[in-house]
């Protein structure tokens, strides 16, 4: 039974660190796209970053550029979001999602493509 379960969210203070995770049970991460999105209240679904795990393409909203990194760990079957230099406009729920390269879409994909969400994890970000 596939499931994705994110953790690592938090409050912290302008210019902070957390590194979140998505720890994925169920299925081979190869055969998905692993994406990354935050909702603030009030506000729409942002795609935050991606990562093809079969290759390891990345991709990153221009406003998280040079900030965040996504990365794997294909041992324990989790992905990781490490979110440094953070500023509140950063505060939401990130949610992690999986999409399956079986169905084929382009790249990079979009919320649509994604089959299995988390539950989400907040982040605040304030002083």
């Amino acid at each position: 039974q596939l499931q994705l379960v994110e953790s690592g969210g938090g409050s912290v203070q302008p210019g902070g660190s957390l590194r979140l995770s998505c720890a994925a049970s169920g299925f081979t991460l190869v055969d998905f796209d692993i994406g990354w999105f935050r909702q603030a209240p009030g506000k729409g679904r942002e795609g935050v970053s991606y990562m093809r795990i079969k290759g390891g393409t990345t991709e990153y909203a221009d406003s998280v550029k040079g900030r965040f990194t996504i990365s794997t760990d294909n041992a324990k079957n989790t992905v990781y979001l490490q979110l440094n230099n953070l500023k509140p406009e950063d505060s939401a729920d990130y949610y992690c999602a999986a999409a399956w390269l079986r169905y084929g879409y382009p790249w990079p994909p979009g919320p649509d493509n994604f089959d299995y969400w988390g539950q989400g994890t907040q982040v605040t970000v304030s002083s």
